[in-house]
C-alpha cells in the first residue's frame, strides 16, 4: 500500500505543479508573469547542471549500499552537495551582472536552485534509508507548501518577486519538514574519503547527468526546428502546447515507477542472485512498457475531447494535428531514456548512456531539419524525430539484450491491445454526456484488466 501511494504522491504533485502554472498566469500581470516564468525555468536548469549528478550518484550507490556505508556515502553527498550550492551562488552572482532581468528576480532564481537542489537530494536520502512512506509524504507536503505560498504571493504582492518568494518558501518548508520527519543517520568522513566517493560520484553522475540533459534539450531543438517554419500563428502555439502538455504524463509515471521500483532492482543487481536480478528487472521493464502503452491509448483516445475544454480556439486545429504523433514520439523518447537505460546504469555504463543520447540528438535534429525543408507538415516532422528515436533505441539495445531480462511478450501485446482499443475511442462522438461516461469506462475497465494480467497493483505494493 505504501508503494501505491508513492505513485498517486506523484501524480499528486505533477498536478499541483500544473495547478500553480494556470493560478500564476492568472493573479500575476502580463509582464511579471513573464519574468516569473524565465526565472523559474533558469533556477530549475540551473539546478540540473549543478545538483542532477548527485542525485544520480546517489540513487545508484545508496540504494546498493549497507547501512554503514550508506552513512558515510550520505556525509559525502551533503558535504558536495553544499560545496555545489556554494558554487553555484558564486558563479551565479557573477554570471547575473549582465542579465536582463531585475536583480531581485535574479537572487530569487538562485536562492531556489539551492533550495530545490538541496531539498530533492535529502528526500532521496531518506527514500534510500527504506522510508518510503515518508518521502512520499514530504514529496506531497513541498507540492502542497509550493502551491499555497506562490499563490499567497501573487494574490497579495501582485509581483513576480511575491511569486517567487512563495516559490523559495515552499521549497524551504520542505526541506524543514524532512528534517523533522526523519532525520537520515550520517558518519562522518575524512578528506581522503570524501575525495574518493566524489570521484566515484562525478565519474558515473557526471556524464549521467550529461545524457540527460542531452535527452532533455532533444524536444527544444525540435519544437525550435518546426516553429522556425510555423512562425507565431496558432497552429504554431497549438504544436507547443501539445509539446508541453504531452511530456508530463510519461515523465510522471516514469518517475513514478522508478523511485518505486528501481532501488529494488539495484539492490537485487548489486547483492542478489543472478536469477533474483533478472527477476525484478523483468517485472520492472513489463510495468514501464505495459503502463506507458496504456497511457498512449488514452492520450491519443481522450484528446479531442481535453484538448476542446483546454486548448484556445485559434490553437485548437494545430493542437489536434500534432498531438498524437507528439505522443507516439514521447512514447518512444521516454522508452530511450529510462528502459533502454535500465542496464547501462546498472552496470555504470555512463559513458555509453551519453553516446546513446548524443546520438538521438543528431538523428532527430538530421531528419526534423530534412522534413521541414521538404515542406512537410509539423506532424510529419514529428513522425521524423519518432523514427529516429526508434532507430537509436534498436541501436540501444544491446546491453538489455544481453542482459536477458525479457518481459512477458504475451502481456505486452495484451496491452497492445488495450491501447488500440483505448485509442480508438477517440473516434466517437462525446456529446451527449453518455458517450463520454461510456468511453471512459471502456477505458476503465481495459486499464484494470492489464493492470490485473500484469499484476501491477501487487508489484507497487511489493516491499
Amino acid at each position: 500500500m505504501t508503494r501505491l501511494l508513492a505513485m498517486a504522491g506523484y501524480v499528486y504533485q505533477s498536478a499541483a505543479a500544473i495547478i500553480l502554472i494556470f493560478a500564476i498566469s492568472h493573479l500575476l500581470p502580463a509582464a511579471d508573469y513573464t519574468n516569473f516564468s524565465l526565472a523559474l525555468a533558469s533556477s530549475q536548469l540551473l539546478c540540473v547542471l549543478m545538483f542532477e549528478w548527485l542525485q544520480l550518484a546517489g540513487l545508484r550507490f545508496l540504494a546498493a549500499a549497507k547501512e554503514n556505508e550508506a552513512a558515510r556515502l550520505r556525509w559525502s553527498l551533503l558535504v558536495a552537495s553544499l560545496s555545489s550550492a556554494g558554487a553555484l551562488v558564486l558563479v551565479g552572482s557573477c554570471a547575473s551582472l549582465t542579465s536582463v532581468l531585475p536583480t531581485g528576480i535574479v537572487a530569487l532564481g538562485l536562492g531556489i536552485s539551492v533550495l530545490q537542489g538541496l531539498t530533492d537530494l535529502y528526500f532521496l536520502s531518506v527514500r534510500l534509508s527504506d522510508r518510503l512512506g515518508i518521502a512520499s509524504f514530504l514529496l506531497a507536503f513541498r507540492a502542497t507548501a509550493l502551491l499555497t505560498a506562490a499563490a499567497a504571493g501573487a494574490a497579495i504582492s501582485g509581483t513576480a518577486e511575491a511569486a517567487l518568494l512563495g516559490v523559495a518558501a515552499g521549497h524551504m518548508l520542505g526541506l524543514l519538514a524532512g528534517l523533522v520527519a526523519y532525520r537520515t543517520p550520517l558518519e562522518r568522513a575524512s578528506l581522503q574519503t570524501m575525495l574518493a566517493d566524489w570521484k566515484d560520484f562525478s565519474r558515473y553522475g557526471m556524464l549521467a547527468a550529461g545524457a540527460s540533459v542531452i535527452h532533455l534539450s532533444v524536444p527544444v531543438l525540435l519544437r525550435v526546428i518546426v516553429i522556425g517554419r510555423l512562425g507565431a500563428t496558432g497552429a504554431g502555439a497549438g504544436f507547443s502546447i501539445a509539446l508541453d502538455l504531452l511530456q508530463r504524463p510519461f515523465w510522471v509515471l516514469n518517475a513514478a515507477i522508478h523511485t518505486v521500483n528501481y532501488p529494488e532492482v539495484v539492490n537485487d543487481f548489486e547483492h542478489g542472485t543472478g536469477t533474483k536480478s533478472l527477476q525484478s528487472a523483468r517485472r520492472m521493464f513489463e510495468f514501464m512498457i505495459c503502463t506507458t502503452l496504456v497511457l498512449l491509448g488514452g492520450l491519443v483516445g481522450f484528446i479531442p475531447d481535453a484538448a476542446r475544454i483546454l486548448v484556445p480556439r485559434e490553437s485548437l486545429d494545430g493542437f489536434l494535428a500534432t498531438a498524437p504523433a507528439i505522443a507516439a514520439f514521447y512514447f518512444l523518447h521516454t522508452h530511450l531514456q529510462a528502459t533502454i537505460a535500465v542496464v547501462p546504469h546498472l552496470e555504470k555504463l555512463a559513458t555509453r548512456l551519453v553516446l546513446v543520447a548524443a546520438g538521438q540528438l543528431a538523428l532527430v535534429v538530421a531528419l526534423s531539419l530534412v522534413a521541414v525543408s521538404a515542406g512537410l507538415s509539423p506532424r510529419a516532422a514529428v513522425g521524423c524525430a519518432s523514427l529516429a528515436t526508434l532507430a537509436t533505441i534498436l541501436v540501444a539495445l544491446g546491453p538489455t539484450l544481453r542482459f536477458e531480462a525479457f518481459p512477458r511478450w504475451s502481456l505486452v501485446m495484451q496491452a497492445l491491445v488495450a491501447a488500440i482499443l483505448i485509442g480508438s475511442l477517440g473516434s466517437m462522438p462525446t456529446e451527449p454526456a453518455a458517450w463520454l461516461a461510456g468511453k471512459i469506462m471502456i477505458a476503465a475497465l481495459a486499464t484494470a484488466i492489464i493492470a490485473w494480467r500484469g499484476d501491477f497493483l501487487m508489484l507497487a505494493r511489493r516491499g
